[in-house]
């Protein structure tokens, strides 16, 4: 994310090689070893010392005994930009910097010899080294996420490879929620430019901005600081979720991080601590509004369009009433998609699979559901409107489908004698659901509890953001309607959740399946354990976002959005469905990434949109056979950027 990046390796591509190269391996071999050394690391003084021994036999001695083989091949090379001289400068660039992982011949070469202690480590060990510190009794959250920011700063490739060997414990640093303690303090946490700010003030000239950036660009992230996490309106500062959502993509899904590009669209802030703030380094204004707002989102989305055409665009964190239309407004217009929306719409509809497969159903059993969803905001019925689109999918009609919904919001059931005003957010939304309701038994505003016992609902879902709205008496009728009921108390933080894990196990005798948006745990009841799901768009988007590039769409569609739902819980086995789980382990992120990023392109394949002149296509075809089982996730395998050292070099006719 380096205000100016470098080139990553002299013969690095932006597409994969085709599966059947000598580097199309399985991503399981990742977690299994692959040397950290580089092309003479074996002549590295004391590069094993004593009790080293098994780590040593672990990940071999040298680059050509690794066992995995993602895109960098073994005679890949990190070749330096020409402008990069040799000596201090190398150490001081954290694309190039090893620390103590040069071997001596990188030491001789680079004109870094004397320059860093003589005893050289792999990026194992460099790993063992962090993470031990890191986890010293008393280190915070916050202080791991400046720990994190402050090896990225010195070591990019050291950085990612602690990210994918901890990808569990460290996905909630990077992330949410230490993310939105980082954000609240951004200004005073800066210590290096990291992605693209784009202003108001820079209005008229955002095709030329874009070219500031030096290298290609595949994953943008961006928002407008306007809604950042459950903490509102955090203007400039929400480059930290932009920062943060892209360095998931490069540890789940191994997008290439020099083809990355966090951006912030700076119109402004009506947070009156930021517009106070004398070290806020955002504009200190209110925001733009109406059309002069929709302006800026216009000439980004077209200089990005003219910049990188195939790049793809993720909307994170604007507000409710500028999400739905920006998306509606750009959809077919760049490649893109929002996660707020989308992304939480395919992790919950992913969720609902599980439960089927959980309960012995399959996938089209959905048509077969009754949902009550609590909360009529751009999350909660992009939420809705996704199961509608999944339900019709699987053979409902669109009316049949409606009729399958009760929305409450804060004044009760919503039904066709809603007045709505014409022009308000989300209104053209919520009316076909509100005509569904247009019977005597449902009357306009019901109470929760009145609407659960006359809908007699499979699936209850909260995205209202309203802390214990899943009263006692709401679930014990969950309970009593069904064997195993799903509840989905979904809103952040959790202390908004509808209701906690503990309630839904004690009202249900430990019965229900329940997925949270919040880390709850599990609890056991009269013997029974309810296992505490957590609903991560992180099992979505970095696949998805994969799997697009890879088969070159140009849209995602909601057929490509429905396979990435189906794909994640078809990676949980028999036993772990038994036990209620309804999502696998954040960590084998990577294989999932690997499965959704599949499927996705497979769907995109039989709609059309493969934009890859058949070779995506030719893959497919040649699946099923002997040799060709599972030729497509070897393909998406290959194009996986690891983080290791490679053997570092000068360019050629340019050595100083």
């Amino acid at each position: 994310h380096l205000h100016r990046r470098p080139p990553a390796a002299a013969n690095a591509t932006s597409l994969p090689l085709p599966p059947s190269s000598s580097r199309a391996t399985g991503v399981r071999a990742f977690a299994d070893g692959g040397s950290g050394k580089s092309d003479d690391s074996a002549s590295q003084p004391g590069a094993a010392a004593a009790g080293d021994g098994a780590k040593k036999q672990q990940y071999g001695s040298g680059w050509s005994s690794r066992k995995h083989k993602c895109r960098f091949a073994e005679n890949d090379m990190m070749v330096m930009h020409p402008d990069t001289n040799r000596g201090i400068e190398v150490l001081l660039n954290p694309i190039y910097n090893k620390g103590t992982g040069f071997s001596l011949g990188e030491k001789e070469r680079l004109g870094i010899r004397g320059l860093v202690p003589p005893r050289g480590f792999s990026i194992e060990q460099q790993c063992a080294k962090i993470w031990e510190s890191m986890n010293h009794s008393g280190k915070t959250n916050m202080h791991k996420w400046r720990s994190m920011q402050a090896l990225q700063d010195r070591n990019e490739t050291l950085f990612y490879r602690l990210l994918v060997d901890h990808i569990e414990e460290l996905a909630p640093i990077i992330y949410t929620p230490t993310v939105g303690e980082a954000c609240l303090e951004y200004s005073r946490l800066f210590r290096r430019p990291r992605g693209m700010y784009f202003s108001a003030d820079d209005v008229g000239h955002f095709n030329a901005m874009m070219y500031n950036w030096k290298t290609d660009v595949s994953v943008i992230v961006v928002t407008d600081g306007s809604r950042v996490l459950g903490l509102g309106d955090l203007g400039a500062h929400g480059m930290g979720i932009s920062v943060g959502k892209l360095d998931l993509y490069v540890a789940g899904a191994g997008i290439d991080p020099s083809k990355v590009l966090p951006c912030v669209i700076d119109i402004g802030t009506d947070n009156e601590a930021l517009l106070s703030d004398p070290y806020y380094f955002g504009l200190q204004r209110k925001r733009l509004k109406g059309e002069e707002y929709i302006a800026v989102i216009d000439e980004f989305i077209q200089a990005v369009k003219n910049r990188w055409p195939e790049a793809l665009v993720q909307f994170e964190d604007f507000a409710t009433e500028h999400a739905m239309p920006i998306l509606k407004r750009h959809r077919h217009n760049v490649l893109c998609f929002n996660d707020d929306i989308q992304g939480t719409a395919v992790v919950v509809l992913a969720g609902v699979y599980g439960a089927l497969a959980a309960t012995g159903q399959d996938p089209a059993d959905i048509t077969k559901q009754t949902f009550v969803l609590c909360g009529a905001g751009s999350a909660g019925m992009g939420i809705a409107n996704f199961l509608h689109t999944a339900m019709v999918h699987h053979g409902l009609t669109p009316e049949e489908a409606y009729e399958r919904f009760y929305v409450v919001d804060v004044k009760g059931l919503i039904t066709s004698a809603r007045h709505f005003k014409d022009g308000e957010p989300g209104v053209n939304d919520i009316r076909p659901f509100a005509a569904s309701r247009h019977n005597k038994v449902t009357t306009e505003g019901m109470k929760l509890e009145d609407v659960v016992r006359l809908a007699k609902p499979t699936v209850l879902l909260g995205a209202s953001t309203v802390s214990g709205l899943f009263t006692e008496e709401v679930l014990q009728l969950m309970g009593e309607i069904n064997h195993r009921p799903l509840i989905m108390p979904l809103s952040n933080p959790t202390s908004r959740a509808e209701c906690t894990a503990a309630a839904a196990a004690a009202a249900t005798g430990g019965r229900a399946i329940f997925s949270a948006g919040s880390p709850f745990e599990s609890v056991t009841v009269d013997g029974t354990t309810m296992h505490a799901n957590q609903g991560n768009n992180f099992y979505v988007f970095p696949g998805l976002g994969l799997g697009t590039i890879l088969v070159g769409a140009d849209h995602i569609s909601d057929g490509m959005l429905n396979a990435a739902a189906e794909a994640i819980p078809a990676f949980l086995d028999d036993a772990a469905l038994a036990r209620g789980e309804i999502y696998p382990r954040i960590n084998q992120i990577r294989d999932i990434s690997v499965k959704v990023a599949a499927a996705v392109m497979k769907q995109a394949v039989a709609e059309g949109r493969e934009g890859r002149a058949g070779k995506i296509a030719d893959i497919i075809k040649h699946e099923g056979s002997d040799e060709g089982s599972d030729l497509l996730e070897q393909y998406v395998r290959s194009s996986m950027y690891y983080p290791e050292y490679r053997p570092t070099v000068f360019a050629p006719k340019y050595s100083r």
